[in-house]
């Protein structure tokens, strides 16, 4: 018997406890007959007319890979579920990526599972119903439609997703009396996990997560649609954002952070990951997301800040901008370094090529900089292998980019950072160069000044193409876009 088949719903019991309502309420309860006048008198909304969600084609590819790998075995894929802000509030909901990734549907409580059958797997996608009218629950349930609104159908689910849909609410019973070999994603359901506790194994559902993660780091063609339209919308978000830089000089970093915030939720589902708006030393920070500080003329704004789709696929550009509009000299140099070393991580991005080759095209040019300087003692080689550049330049060279900003991130090494690129893949490449307001072992002048400068690559089948090449990067054109801007 397969889980669908297992999953028969049960008429409910008239001793069924009733909803629970908040203690300290206005109502004590309610009437018999308000209770029968909230069952009758609704139309029917059932949405008969729907087609399938623009990636059906591409979730159902995704699925059919994942089913290749584990023949004759149960996947269990949970979206997760709601997760408590502060007593009666939670977090605004996001679906696991591995469910997202397989579904496209994005609601809490799903679960995506793969039965093995003869040849490959079925696929269902177990969801909540619509809320209950005869017990109301859509009116009286804090997550009731009334409360929260209207849930899907199942019947609309499986129109909309290209999978059969059924009632989740009995998928735990159906999986601990289930048999053969399991493997589930761990981390977003308890629930889900504690009725497989006695089927699975840690380093089994590893494998499974690893697959996952491996299977998105070579983007489809809806993918890189994806990917292109949160770019597209956050050059127009830094683009909001210099048109309100006074604003910011009057205020704080908070304005530049509820300015791209405004464009990430019109345009998009959210930001993809919290805003850095970095003024002046606080850019030295390189996860600076108090946002907090003094917008200050003379000084330079660090805004790194990406869109994400409704899709959830995220940008990752950053840009540091002289808030007054034009470079000091010392800007200038710092911040021509960090784009020159740039221009060689990007001229590295290409099929074929180690994943680190960006890396260390760019860690080679801010090392020869930095001794040209006389910040740190040569030769360059001694530098870079001893990794004395890394005081003030930090971090990695990039990352993966996708449905999380640091994308695949639970990949094999050997596929990852000691991979080789393919077309499709898609990386940023930020190097950047920090000084903070405490170094001692660089001139006055330095401290306080950070610069780095992202761009989204994407790996073509000759070389590659930057997704946000529509947002300046050359410290002159940077000027005259900013100039032009504000008008």
């Amino acid at each position: 018997m397969t889980v669908a088949e297992e999953l028969i719903p049960e008429t409910p019991d008239e001793s069924e406890e009733p909803i629970k309502q908040r203690k300290n309420g206005l109502y004590p309860g309610v009437s018999d007959e308000l209770a029968e006048n909230m069952r009758s008198g609704w139309a029917d909304t059932e949405l008969r007319d729907l087609e399938p969600i623009p990636q059906a084609a591409e979730t159902a590819a995704r699925r059919a890979a994942l089913s290749a790998r584990f023949p004759g075995e149960r996947l269990v894929i949970p979206a997760g579920n709601l997760k408590t802000r502060s007593n009666d509030t939670e977090y605004a909901f996001r679906a696991s990526v591995e469910y997202a990734y397989l579904t496209g549907n994005q609601t809490e409580d799903g679960v995506l599972v793969l039965e093995p059958k003869d040849e490959g797997h079925e696929a269902t996608i177990y969801l909540l119903p619509r809320s209950d009218r005869e017990n109301g629950e859509f009116w009286l349930d804090g997550q009731g439609e009334l409360w929260v609104g209207r849930r899907h159908s199942l019947t609309e689910a499986g129109t909309l997703y290209g999978i059969p849909a059924s009632d989740v609410r009995e998928l735990a019973g159906a999986l601990g009396e289930a048999t053969g070999p399991v493997r589930v994603v761990r981390g977003y359901d308890a629930g889900i996990e504690a009725a497989l506790t006695d089927k699975v194994t840690a380093e089994r559902d590893e494998e499974l997560r690893v697959f996952l993660s491996e299977a998105r780091l070579v983007k489809d063609d809806f993918e890189v649609g994806e990917l292109q339209k949160a770019v597209d919308s956050t050059v127009r978000g830094f683009e909001d954002v210099v048109k309100v830089l006074d604003k910011a000089e009057a205020t704080s970093e908070r304005y530049i952070e509820g300015t791209f915030f405004l464009r990430a939720r019109v345009e998009g589902n959210d930001v993809g990951y919290g805003t850095i708006a970095a003024a002046g030393p606080h850019a030295c920070t390189l996860h600076w997301v108090r946002n907090d500080g003094a917008v200050r003329p003379g000084e330079l704004l660090l805004l790194d800040a990406g869109v994400e789709t409704h899709t959830y696929y995220t940008a990752d550009v950053t840009r540091t901008l002289p808030i007054n509009g034009r470079f000091s000299d010392l800007q200038r140099k710092i911040y021509d370094a960090v784009y020159e070393a740039q221009e060689a991580g990007i001229a590295a991005v290409k099929p074929g090529a180690k994943y680190r080759d960006f890396h260390d095209a760019a860690q080679r040019v801010l090392a020869e900089k930095l001794v040209e300087w006389g910040l740190v003692e040569g030769p360059v080689e001694r530098v870079l292998e001893l990794g004395l550049q890394r005081r003030w330049t930090l971090h990695g060279t990039g990352h993966m980019l996708g449905m999380d900003v640091h994308d695949c991130a639970a990949a094999r090494v050997e596929a990852y950072v000691d991979g080789v690129l393919e077309p499709g893949m898609c990386l940023t490449v930020e190097p950047g160069l920090y000084f903070q307001a405490d170094d001692l072992t660089v001139p006055e002048e330095y401290r306080g000044i950070g610069v780095r400068i992202e761009d989204d690559i994407l790996v073509t089948e000759d070389g590659n193409r930057n997704l946000s090449a529509a947002l300046p990067r050359r410290s002159d054109e940077v000027e005259a876009w900013m100039a032009s801007v504000k008008g």
